[in-house]
């Protein structure tokens, strides 16, 4: 794969909860030289990583990782990293009410967030997170389809901070349930060129990862092998 191809399939992101602005500024410089989709950063971030990156895409998280803010919680979170310049916004499922079965109430959140989002900056990209980890295949599926009728721009695998990270049969399960339809966010352990490969192979059409420059850097090595 193209070097600048398989850069844009990064998000490269820094949501720990030690992060310093001096991390931030290291991880947006390295957005830079490696040219990378976005950097992802934690919402109190977005005007420090705005004003290094200026022109590129920057993100951030709302409700992350439980998902379990109220709905009004998450809408002004969301308008807020609006506000301060976010391109990218990646949300936590409520999956607790979702295992409840309470799917009505789960999509009326989701189709909410997405239209008050859109009002404000309609090319702002909403991703929700729905935490494979915590669900069977069926629930995969189903979350899937809500996601879908949401109007949101991705499907989002995990959140990195769940049970386990991306799967492949994370992204087969979504793709069966919603085809080609609405794009595919993996995350979670994604720490090799081979996995990013592997998973852009299977269908997704972005990759979350803290070890988006190691992955660059296996790249560069194996083309000079």
């Amino acid at each position: 794969m193209d070097r600048k191809i398989l850069a844009k399939y990064l998000d490269l992101a820094n949501h720990r909860q030690e992060a310093t602005p001096s991390d931030i500024k290291k991880l947006c410089l390295n957005v830079e030289k490696y040219g990378f989709n976005s950097a992802f950063v934690n919402q109190c971030f977005l005007p420090l990583a705005k004003k290094i990156l200026k022109e590129k895409k920057v993100g951030t998280v709302i409700s992350f990782p439980l998902g379990q803010d109220s709905r009004d919680a998450k809408i002004v979170a969301a308008l807020d990293a609006v506000k301060k310049g976010a391109d990218e916004l990646d949300i936590s499922m409520n999956v607790g009410l979702f295992k409840a079965r309470e799917d009505r109430q789960v999509l009326e959140e989701m189709e909410t967030i997405v239209e008050v989002v859109k009002d404000l900056r309609k090319s702002v990209l909403v991703k929700f997170i729905i935490e494979t980890g915590q669900l069977s295949p069926s629930e995969i599926k189903r979350a899937s389809l809500l996601v879908l009728r949401s109007g949101a721009d991705f499907i989002k695998t995990c959140s990195g901070f769940g049970p386990r990270g991306a799967t492949l049969e994370d992204v087969r399960l979504i793709r069966e349930a919603v085809g080609d339809k609405i794009k595919i966010k993996v995350a979670g352990g994604i720490d090799t060129l081979k996995e990013a490969e592997d998973f852009i192979s299977a269908g997704a059409n972005r990759i979350g990862t803290s070890r988006a420059v190691e992955i660059m850097k296996e790249w560069e090595n194996q083309r000079f092998e």
